[in-house]
């Protein structure tokens, strides 16, 4: 069976309208995910693990961080299966309610203080469902946004979907600074921090008048009338397409470490050096967020111009030399250079990987099995470099004495896989996405 493409005739407002929706859906998931990577970060060590050492409570609430990022591939798996076969717009309704839900619940979870060892348990399980929602979500926002775009902008369309995440970073890290800063250090921990986590319920209700309003696009539509759907889409493309499920794994190690070594354990390697009150990295992810949605776009319609693969090499391969410098600039203790560094790896390296990937990855894949190999790829990857990566950063720190270079070096294995991955994927951007007989 052939697969789909959105016809070089679709124009006008229905990609536009689409791009957008997936842009607010997506920051609205993101937002309620870094909340949690925040507060991890700053908060959740002495709050829900306290009776532990400060080192060893920041390594066991970033291990309950990782749960959320290992529940992604079960959200992967069940969205995909859902996806593939009922269609991308009802699993994206289904992820929002459910990331939603688990958020608000983690704003009213009564701390180890109040209900002891529970609290962290009950932690740990909303984060993973967390997990599963967010599992779901990236992959049916990237092809329902890229399934709808016309040939030959699929890369600038596709780049909506990932304003997303440094939208939804720069909402739940401002929130989150703005609510510290006018509640006080010590009124934040007692009860401000939950504030952010309870806001969940009125951007999701935003999230749901605009998601509920989209289609699934045409050729999948015509798909599934005909009863052309895969019955185990999920076993099917570990079958059909092994090869991409792997590359987009690669692709995604580099990238997805390179962000949570900045915006999560980033946190806390400040706060360590600078100290606890230092507000150095809630300002510098704010900046390189607000920074992060113009540059992103602008790196989608490169993607357009110049392909996929020359821009994600560039940036997986200036990723190691700016991180390096991050490290360095807190050394330097300058608010300043600090958010120098954090908007020189993002806006100009990891936006360079990030903007292409959902054209790139669904262009990997045909249609009948494409919210499958899709979210499949993308959601391992994240789980190897994502999820485990700020407690392995925190254990290297450790074993080196305070100092940063065995992550380093860390980092520069995940580079090396990544572009490894990029030189082997073949180049999509210039072809049509494969579409079904009429």
């Amino acid at each position: 069976m052939s697969a789909m493409s959105v016809s070089p005739g679709v124009q006008g407002p229905i990609p536009r309208r689409v791009a957008v929706a997936s842009a607010i859906g997506t920051t609205i998931e993101w937002y309620d995910f870094y909340l949690y990577a925040t507060a991890s970060a700053l908060v959740f060590s002495r709050l829900f693990f306290p009776s532990v050492d400060p080192a060893t409570g920041t390594l066991a609430a970033f291990a309950a961080f990782a749960a959320g990022f290992g529940a992604r591939p079960l959200g992967a798996v069940v969205a995909g299966h859902l996806g593939d076969r009922v269609g991308r717009k009802s699993v994206l309704v289904g992820a929002l309610l459910l990331m939603g839900g688990a958020t608000t619940l983690i704003g009213v979870l009564p701390t180890y203080g109040s209900i002891g060892v529970l609290a962290p348990v009950l932690l740990v399980v909303l984060r993973t469902l967390q997990g599963i929602a967010v599992g779901a979500e990236w992959g049916g926002a990237a092809i329902l946004t890229v399934e709808h775009a016309p040939h030959g902008r699929r890369g600038w369309f596709g780049a909506f979907t990932q304003i997303g995440s440094p939208a939804g970073m720069l909402l739940a890290t401002g929130v989150f600074w703005l609510v510290r800063v006018s509640a006080g250090n010590e009124a934040f921990l007692a009860w401000a921090w939950r504030i952010p986590f309870l806001l969940s319920v009125v951007l999701v209700g935003v999230g749901l008048a605009v998601r509920l309003r989209l289609h699934d696009a045409p050729e999948f539509q015509r798909l599934r009338s005909r009863g052309e759907v895969a019955r185990l889409p999920v076993l099917d493309v570990l079958r059909a397409a092994p090869g991409p499920v792997l590359l987009t794994t690669g692709l995604r190690l580099s990238q997805i470490g390179l962000y949570v070594l900045l915006t999560t354990y980033g946190l806390t390697y400040i706060a360590n050096n600078l100290g606890a009150d230092s507000d150095a990295g809630l300002i510098a992810v704010v900046v390189s967020s607000a920074l992060s949605i113009p540059t992103t776009l602008l790196w989608g319609r490169l993607t357009d111009r110049f392909g996929r693969k020359r821009p994600y090499l560039f940036g997986a391969v200036g990723a190691v030399g700016a991180l390096a410098l991050f490290f360095l600039a807190v050394d330097t203790g300058s608010t300043v250079l600090i958010v120098a560094s954090v908007v020189l790896a993002t806006s100009l390296f990891f936006d360079a990987m990030a903007a292409g990937q959902p054209a790139w990855f669904s262009e990997l894949f045909p249609l009948h099995l494409r919210y499958s190999g899709v979210s499949l790829g993308y959601q391992v990857g994240s789980v190897i470099a994502g999820g485990l990566t700020p407690l392995i950063a925190a254990a290297l720190v450790l074993l080196g004495d305070g100092r940063p270079w065995w992550v380093l070096a860390y980092y520069g294995g995940l580079a090396v896989l990544t572009i490894t991955a990029a030189l082997l994927a073949r180049e999509t951007a210039f072809a049509e996405l494969d579409r079904p007989r009429p």
